[in-house]
């Protein structure tokens, strides 16, 4: 198979040299003896035809030649091949590092000790991996320590399965709690959950695992370098203590490592005491006694690790725009993996490396972008987005006044499938750039003709979850935000499998998923770097706003808590968005190029850009101030019903219905419909008199 993949991609490299000398030398034949300078069109179009699938599985191959997690040596060479690509495009290029908190195994053992005297050691290194520079299984941040006790399944670790094993008796304090991944909880919600409870430590296992891997991830909570909260983490730079109240609460306050499906099976097939509860058994895949313990064997557990300063590298690549350089469209991706990170996150970062060759090519043609353009190469994402959220808070101002759009991939080749997520401004534009990409599963149709069968209509999720590099830019900047999977799963995640073989075998053999997320993320730059009006529109916003207050109409039913408050902002906001419809229609009819039209287009603009800074809030969420996005945002509960205003969401989950909850409630719905408001006035750009 790799072989047959290799004579592919030689010959599509011979013939896309050919293509793309072809286009360079048609090109300046047609504007030397015409002097007419190429059009927008014509750009767009070309870089649609440029795409190779050569270049992405080549890019790709390099990235992923060796294990390359933050902070280390190999880390630092894919930055330098990111730096070396962009500078060999000519494109402007510079590297931002920042100090920062990382964390590091040093040694760790699970020892079971059965009642008949018997002793087994579980394998915690994934087969085969144990001299390939591969980091051992572990938790970012989980404190060092041992615990030892008896093992009881805690089935997703949430309050209604704590609820059920006390409904059979199971008593957890003092236990080693075993725990599958999922039920909308994250590591570090599994964790505190089971601390609360008196559990002593946490061993966490993912089912379907593939061939033996382990899920290793970061257990710490927020988002950032843990030691400069708020603030860009620079060398010499103000760092608080590590032993700091703030920076102490960001970590799990027990130990937790990860563990594969079959250790975890070896475990489970041990237990006795009560039986599990119907529904945990039916979608339990791995195998099991079907009891919950505790016991009768016992855990011997050990986590050693370090927290250690380390240098992590962002590496940027600028194309200046020719009329707006003050406006900013953002591409981002993280470079940085647990393992080899051919799914995550490299697939990504090959489609970043081929835009920018792609658009150095257009460039190369004449192309010279209406606003700025910057491609975004993230370090220590998997430690909790601290590269981008870093960078974030140092620039806090500028993106805030500046930054028209961040469109980021983090995985963009998982499986099958398109999955875009977005604030509701983009789904017209994002609709539009679809029916312009080849369906690289379905010969003769496009993206948007596959994506829309698949889903029965347009289906674009949103961007509450913290999990990848837009949120700094949403949930804390107000920066309008898109994020974009090909597949919604892969069985090697976080794992020494995620390899240039697994994508080669499985994940895209022949690398068309990769073009086609490539195709779709350029062309929305493009469009949000060059169309004179902004191709937001606000329309859909409004009436996802509408949707989401008749699920929590009829959440909050029979209570005495009102939403008009949520109604009465939203209906401001869907005029202010049709009126600014109007506008733009009649600004795109107008082609007259003095300075009071351009100054009128782009007083508009600056209104389509800043709106979505109305949705922050300065106080941010109650007992997370760091997230401000009242309509978009992570819950303190991650078991909420509710998707979506998270202030609101959280003062549902805290409440048991009485008046003083009531009215913590109504509170967080004034904040909400305030922040709807607020955002209807900049759209309309109007001072409130």
């Amino acid at each position: 198979m790799l072989h047959l993949c290799s004579n592919l991609h030689f010959s599509i490299k011979t013939w896309s040299f050919l293509f793309i000398f072809f286009i360079l030398a048609f090109f300046t034949t047609i504007n030397y003896h015409h002097n007419s300078p190429p059009t927008s069109l014509f750009y767009f179009n070309t870089f649609i035809s440029s795409a190779t699938n050569y270049t992405l599985a080549t890019y790709l191959r390099h990235l992923t030649l060796h294990p390359h997690l933050a902070g280390t040596t190999p880390s630092l060479h894919t930055a330098l091949y990111v730096k070396s690509h962009f500078q060999s495009l000519n494109l402007q290029t510079h590297v931002t590092n920042y100090t920062v908190l990382l964390s590091y195994p040093l040694f760790s053992s699970v020892i079971l000790h059965f009642p008949n005297g018997s002793v087994l050691s579980l394998a915690l290194d994934e087969p085969g991996f144990s001299s390939s520079g591969v980091v051992k299984p572990y938790h970012a941040y989980s404190p060092s320590g041992s615990a030892y006790g008896k093992p009881c399944f805690l089935n997703y670790g949430r309050e209604k399965d704590y609820i059920a094993l006390g409904a059979n008796g199971v008593k957890v304090k003092g236990c080693v709690g075993i725990v599958r991944r999922g039920g909308g909880l994250s590591r570090n919600e599994m964790v505190e959950k089971a601390a609360a409870r008196g559990v002593e430590a946490v061993l966490m296992f993912t089912e379907g695992e593939f061939e033996g891997g382990v899920e290793r991830g970061t257990v710490m909570s927020g988002l950032g370098d843990p030691l400069s909260p708020g603030w860009g983490g620079v060398e010499n730079g103000e760092k608080l203590r590590i032993d700091d109240p703030l920076v102490m609460q960001r970590f799990p306050s027990i130990h937790s490592l990860p563990i594969s499906m079959k250790s975890a099976e070896i475990i489970l097939k041990s237990l006795e005491g009560p039986a599990m509860p119907y529904e945990w058994r039916k979608s339990l895949r791995c195998s099991s006694s079907g009891r919950l313990g505790p016991g009768p064997i016992m855990i011997n557990f050990t986590y050693q690790g370090e927290k250690k300063m380390a240098t992590i590298h962002n590496v940027f690549a600028v194309i200046r725009g020719s009329q707006e350089p003050d406006r900013f469209v953002l591409l981002g991706n993280h470079r940085d993996a647990w393992t080899y990170g051919a799914v995550d996150p490299n697939s990504g970062t090959a489609a970043l490396l081929d835009i920018a060759r792609r658009y150095a090519l257009l460039m190369r043609l004449g192309w010279n972008p209406r606003r700025t353009i910057i491609l975004c190469s993230w370090d220590a994402e998997e430690f909790g987005m601290i590269g981008s959220t870093e960078w974030v808070e140092q620039n806090l101002v500028n993106l805030g006044s500046k930054s028209v759009a961040y469109l980021n991939v983090d995985c963009a080749v998982q499986g099958p499938g398109f999955f875009p997520s977005t604030t509701p401004q983009f789904d017209n534009l994002l609709t539009e750039i679809t029916k312009k990409v080849n369906d690289p599963d379905s010969k003769g149709m496009t993206l948007y003709e596959r994506w829309t069968a698949a889903n029965r209509g347009i289906k674009i999720q949103r961007l509450s979850g913290v999990d990848s590099d837009f949120s700094p830019f949403l949930h804390h900047a107000g920066v309008p935000s898109v994020d974009m999977y090909y597949g919604r799963d892969f069985p090697v995640y976080h794992t020494a499998f995620d390899s240039y073989n697994w994508m080669v075998n499985f994940g895209d053999p022949f690398f068309q998923r990769h073009v086609a997320v490539t195709g779709v993320w350029g062309l929305l730059a493009f469009r949000l770097a060059e169309d004179p009006i902004l191709p937001f529109n606000y329309l859909p916003y409004a009436t996802e706003l509408q949707d989401y207050t008749r699920i929590l109409s009829k959440l909050l039913e029979g209570r005495n808590i009102s939403l008009h408050p949520i109604t009465a902002a939203t209906q401001e906001l869907a005029a202010a968005a049709k009126e600014t419809l109007d506008e733009a229609k009649k600004l795109k009819e107008d082609k007259a190029t003095d300075e009071h039209t351009a100054l009128k287009r782009r007083i508009l603009n600056d209104r389509l850009m800043f709106a979505e800074r109305g949705f922050l809030d300065a106080e941010g969420l109650q007992g997370r101030p760091w997230f401000k996005h009242m309509v978009y945002g992570p819950r303190n509960d991650g078991e909420s019903e509710l998707d979506f205003f998270p202030g609101i969401a959280n003062a549902i989950s805290k409440s048991s219905g009485g008046g003083e909850q009531n009215a913590a409630i109504q509170h967080e719905i004034w904040r909400t419909a305030r922040a709807i408001q607020r955002a209807a006035h900049a759209l309309k750009g109007e001072l409130i008199t």
